[in-house]
C-alpha cells in the first residue's frame, strides 16, 4: 500500500531532479555551448518559440555560437532575443548568419553566475523537501486510517528519508560540476 506513496514519490523527485539539470544546463560557462540558448525565446510570427526551433545553432569553437534561421526574416528577431536574454552576449550577422561571439567570463561575472546557480540549487532542494513533507502526510494519513501498521509506515517513512537524502547528494553533486565548469578558466 505504502509501495505506491514511494513510487509516486520517486518519480516527483526524479522529474525535479530532472528540471533542476535542464536549468543548469542554460547556465553560461566559460565555453560555446548550444545550450546556453535552450531558454531564449524569438517571436516567431507571434508565438514565443525556442531559438532552437527556428534555426541551426552550432559552436564550431569554444569562443563562438552560429545561429543560422531556417527563414532569413527571422535574423532580427534573433538577435534582438539573444540581446535582451541577459546573458551578456553581443550578436552580429552577414545577413544569413547569426555570429554570437562568447568572451571570456571575468572573476566578478563567475562568481554571480554561481550564486545564481546556489539560488537554483537551493530552489531544488526545497521542491525535494516539499516533496518529502506531501508523502510522509500521505503515509501519516493512510496509517491515521488504519491501512498501514505502524510498523509499515515507520518503514515507509524513513525510505522516504533516504530518497530525500539521495536526491538531495545528487542535486548537491550537479551544482559542485557545475560550479567545477563555471571557476575554469
Amino acid at each position: 500500500m505504502y509501495n505506491d506513496v514511494i513510487k509516486d514519490l520517486k518519480k516527483q523527485m526524479k522529474k525535479t531532479l530532472e528540471h533542476y539539470r535542464d536549468e543548469l544546463r542554460s547556465v553560461r560557462t566559460g565555453r560555446a555551448s548550444v545550450t546556453m540558448f535552450d531558454n531564449v525565446k524569438v517571436n516567431y510570427y507571434g508565438t514565443p518559440t525556442p531559438v532552437s526551433q527556428v534555426a541551426t545553432l552550432q559552436a564550431p569553437d569554444a569562443r563562438l555560437v552560429t545561429i543560422q534561421p531556417w527563414d532569413p526574416n527571422m535574423i532580427a528577431e534573433i538577435e534582438k532575443a539573444i540581446q535582451s536574454s541577459n546573458m551578456g552576449f553581443n550578436p552580429s550577422n552577414d545577413g544569413t548568419i547569426i555570429r554570437v561571439p562568447i568572451p571570456q567570463l571575468t572573476e566578478e561575472r563567475r562568481k554571480e553566475i554561481m550564486k545564481m546557480v546556489k539560488k537554483m540549487s537551493e530552489e531544488a532542494k526545497i521542491a525535494i523537501r516539499n516533496e518529502r513533507r506531501s508523502g510522509n502526510e500521505d503515509i501519516k494519513k493512510l496509517e491515521k486510517e488504519k491501512e498501514i501498521s505502524e510498523d509499515d509506515a515507520k518503514k515507509a517513512l524513513e525510505q522516504i528519508q533516504n530518497l530525500t537524502d539521495e536526491y538531495i547528494d545528487k542535486i548537491d553533486e550537479l551544482t559542485s560540476k557545475k560550479e567545477d565548469e563555471v571557476m575554469q578558466i
